[in-house]
């Protein structure tokens, strides 16, 4: 019984991470801006991603995959926010975000209007 509850929670997780992941991939190709890109590959990517390692982990069940999920889970949370702040700088600097967008500039060096 527990393991029939736990392989419809895990199939239920997988199928949300995967809407999730492809949402994400969705909004990368759609999304006018950089920074709405950024937002779209690393936000719901991210969930997503720990939604389908739940589910992979729920069917699993031994101690051994266990651990290389939550690594992978750790590594993913990790390295998404690093990424996305990579990708914000580089856009920031090579001047190809749509400055209209942009509610306030931090970086410009100029005193607030």
């Amino acid at each position: 019984m527990v393991g029939t509850v736990a392989d419809w929670l895990a199939a239920v997780l997988l199928v949300a991470g995967a809407l999730l992941s492809l949402a994400a991939g969705i909004g990368v190709l759609r999304f006018p801006d950089v920074l709405d890109r950024m937002h779209a590959a690393t936000k719901p990517q991210t969930l997503g991603v720990l939604l389908l390692l739940t589910g992979v982990a729920l069917r699993l069940r031994s101690p051994s995959d266990l651990g290389m999920i939550a690594l992978v889970g750790l590594f993913q949370l990790a390295t998404a926010p690093v990424a996305a702040q990579m990708i914000g700088r580089a856009a920031y600097r090579t001047r190809r975000l749509d400055r209209g967008r942009v509610e306030s500039d931090d970086q410009d060096g100029r005193a607030p209007h």
